[in-house]
């Protein structure tokens, strides 16, 4: 069953205590209101969604881009920072203006979480994946971490696409599946989820129903 999602801010991580003294590693995200913008329908566009648009800017609206503009106007909606579509079954479909909070999930419940990773710059392919490098011995001559041979000979004559070489590493999507809620606080907005999730500091964070479990 798809439903909406909700978009979050990344607050930091910390620590939470169980009942039984367990020390448990936490993220905290922050939900702002989340008010739906736009809906989608299979009659109208091929599929079903809802556009969910999130975190106030503090632009006036006549500072919006005109794309944007007619849909925070249009709806009423005071102009969000952020718009991000969530594909749902034909009976979760929600109605324009219709917001969401914290209590559109529960405590123990599992959910998805993406977001951009902290970039680490570039990397080796042993920072990268995990190489095991060339032989620490004397007759390698300064390359004990390079990667070695990436290519074949005369056939096929290139570098297939995808190999494993030094380059960038992070900054990209990344969705961390399974994550399970331990904690929700109505008054703050706040999400307390078990574990890590992706993204640094003030990162924006869009939260889903796991896939995988319920």
């Amino acid at each position: 069953m798809l439903r909406s999602g909700l978009i979050a801010t990344k607050i930091g991580n910390s620590s939470q205590f169980e009942d039984n003294g367990n020390n448990t590693q936490v993220t905290i995200l922050k939900v702002d209101e989340c008010v739906v913008s736009a809906v989608k329908t299979i009659e109208k566009n091929g599929y079903n969604a809802v556009q969910i648009a999130s975190i106030d800017t503090n632009k006036d609206i006549s500072n919006v881009k005109k794309p944007q503009r007619k849909i925070f106007s249009s709806n009423n909606i005071k102009p969000k920072k952020i718009l991000k579509e969530f594909k749902v079954d034909s009976e979760n479909i929600l109605d324009v203006g219709t917001k969401l909070n914290v209590e559109h999930f529960k405590v123990d419940q599992f959910i998805d979480a993406s977001s951009i990773s902290i970039g680490k710059g570039f990397a080796g392919v042993m920072k990268r994946h995990n190489f095991g490098g060339l032989r620490a011995s004397h007759g390698v001559s300064i390359s004990h971490r390079s990667h070695g041979s990436t290519g074949q000979n005369q056939d096929p004559g290139r570098v297939f696409k995808g190999k494993k070489m030094a380059g960038r590493m992070g900054n990209k999507k990344v969705t961390k599946q399974n994550l399970k809620i331990v904690a929700i606080d109505n008054a703050n907005n706040l999400i307390i989820i078990k574990g890590s999730v992706p993204g640094k500091k003030n990162s924006t964070i869009f939260l889903k129903d796991s896939v995988k479990r319920s």
